[in-house]
């Protein structure tokens, strides 16, 4: 945690002259950068494991009308053609399983009173009026949604409105497109768990939405930064 809170100090002092007192909230989100240009090859390994399966879905459609009575063989058999082309139906879940480690790190940086024994210095960094340890709870007790803290965090809520909104368009855009492939048809319920995944994917983007509600100010910009990275990412690399 010390050397975590170190580089994020370090830095904070590299953007002061360009941030000033905002250089700290400048700092998480370039962290957010960072971390998501690491698990880039990552995110494009996922991109070609979508295309891989949108391509697979006409011989899906093969395989559902040759084993149409058989649902246990037919699951198997769709599972086979996923191995043998080394298609992975989870793989692009694997950006945000690498992300996790930073995030919870950061989190629990931020809710931490003490680093390494000493007061943690990072407490004291604020977005305009609201501190990048405190939470939404905090800002409405601290002069209400319209106080200084308040509207910080009405301007997050606005961004990650948009943008999962955005995200929400794209993923409906992708999903619609692989069954068209097949008329509707497609292999979520022949592979154990993804059927959960395809229903919900959509709506992730508005999962931050209630990070940035009951998180740390900080988590919840790296949360802000991660999402809309993530809804650019996808909309260039599944174009």
């Amino acid at each position: 945690m010390s050397v975590f809170a170190g580089l994020v100090e370090n830095l904070a002092a590299l953007l002061q002259p360009l941030f000033g007192a905002f250089a700290a909230a400048a700092a998480i989100v370039l962290f957010t950068a960072l971390v998501r240009l690491l698990v880039h090859p990552l995110s494009r390994a996922a991109a070609r494991g979508q295309k891989a399966r949108t391509a697979l879905q006409p011989r899906i459609a093969e395989l559902r009308r040759k084993h149409a009575r058989d649902p246990e063989k037919l699951q198997r058999a769709v599972l086979e053609l996923h191995t043998r082309e080394k298609v992975s139906p989870l793989s692009g879940c694997l950006p945000s399983l690498f992300q996790l480690p930073a995030f919870f790190l950061l989190y629990h940086l931020f809710s931490s009173e003490t680093i390494g024994g000493r007061a943690n210095e990072l407490l004291g960094h604020r977005l305009f009026d609201a501190p990048l340890g405190g939470r939404w709870a905090d800002a409405l007790a601290d002069g209400g949604v319209f106080g200084g803290a308040g509207l910080v965090y009405v301007g997050l809520f606005a961004v990650v409105t948009v943008v999962a909104w955005f995200g929400y368009r794209l993923s409906r855009r992708m999903t619609d497109a692989a069954r068209a492939l097949t008329a509707g048809a497609d292999d979520a319920r022949q592979v154990p768990g993804l059927a959960a995944v395809t229903k919900v994917m959509p709506f992730m983007s508005f999962f931050t939405l209630v990070t940035v509600a009951v998180m740390p100010l900080a988590a919840a910009l790296y949360m802000v930064t991660s999402t809309t990275w993530s809804v650019v990412e996808r909309s260039v690399l599944y174009r």
